[in-house]
């Protein structure tokens, strides 16, 4: 099954979660294999994963949930190869499991040296400093089962969002379709003609061709400014963050050249734009 992710929504959503609850937000699909939209491991995590073995024993681990998950049909909790927390919940469109929400990285309310040492007799392969590891394991946040059962809640409500939403869709889709998929994930980045034909796997008369069916006629220079200059309007009003700072996380190293890019769309340098929207 051919499963699309808008990762920009999805980056947006999960960095929003993570920022409430501090639990560790992931997405995985149908094999068991985080997408990586966002970064950033536990310390204790990082450390596991740095080592060949371990990060192979977290990959089959991972796996291994989402099989147990699709069986359950619903939430299912387990602890990791290492007795850390962690919980998967299915996304069901159609009845089948296309991707799975997951949390986790977490330990429960009960003692911290018990849990350590369930966790230290499962570490028999690890050759690296115990110690940092241990003083790793002591930063993990405790959650009671209460307040996981609450957050399962409402991530299983939010999976009716993300299907309608289409975050997260099973489907085949046009090729302009593709191109703005694409372009929504890849705007910040230094998109050429050449390189994004390659990507999409089209040429580049075609593609061309393809961008002047975007909502505006753009030519593919113009639909990327029209994403990096909405990405822009967002970051302005949810952050304090400096216009140089605002241009860069949108894809523009020049300064003066996002002001001109950002004027031309709205009739106002950025600074006078979000000076007018917070009023």
């Amino acid at each position: 099954m051919k499963v699309l992710f808008h990762k920009e929504k999805l980056l947006r959503l999960i960095e929003d979660l993570q920022s409430f609850t501090g639990l560790k937000t992931s997405i995985f699909d149908g094999e068991g294999r985080d997408i990586q939209v966002c970064g950033g491991h536990q310390s204790f995590c990082r450390i596991i994963n740095a080592d060949p073995e371990g990060h192979r024993r977290c990959e089959a681990c991972d796996a291994q949930a989402v099989q147990s998950a699709e069986r359950s049909g619903g939430v299912y909790r387990y602890r990791c190869h290492l007795g850390l927390c962690e919980v998967a919940l299915p996304l069901v469109e159609n009845g089948v499991p296309i991707a799975y929400l997951s949390f986790g990285q977490y330990l429960d309310d009960s003692p911290l040296e018990r849990q350590w040492e369930r966790t230290e007799r499962a570490l028999n392969w690890y050759r690296g400093d115990k110690k940092a590891l241990r003083e790793a394991f002591w930063d993990l946040r405790q959650y009671s089962f209460r307040q996981t059962t609450a957050y399962a809640d409402i991530l299983q409500a939010l999976t009716a969002y993300i299907l309608e939403e289409g975050i997260i869709r099973s489907a085949e889709y046009t090729d302009l379709q593709r191109l703005e998929m694409y372009l929504d994930d890849h705007f910040r980045e230094g998109l050429t003609l050449k390189k994004a034909a390659a990507d999409l796997h089209m040429g580049t008369t075609k593609l061309c061709a393809l961008a002047r069916q975007l909502p505006g006629g753009y030519t593919l220079t113009q639909a990327v400014a029209a994403r990096r200059v909405e990405a822009a309007k967002s970051m302005l009003l949810r952050s304090d963050a400096p216009i140089s700072a605002v241009a860069a996380a949108v894809g523009y190293n020049d300064y003066n050249y996002f002001t001109k890019v950002f004027r031309a769309a709205t009739g106002m340098t950025p600074s006078v734009w979000r000076k007018t929207r917070r009023q």
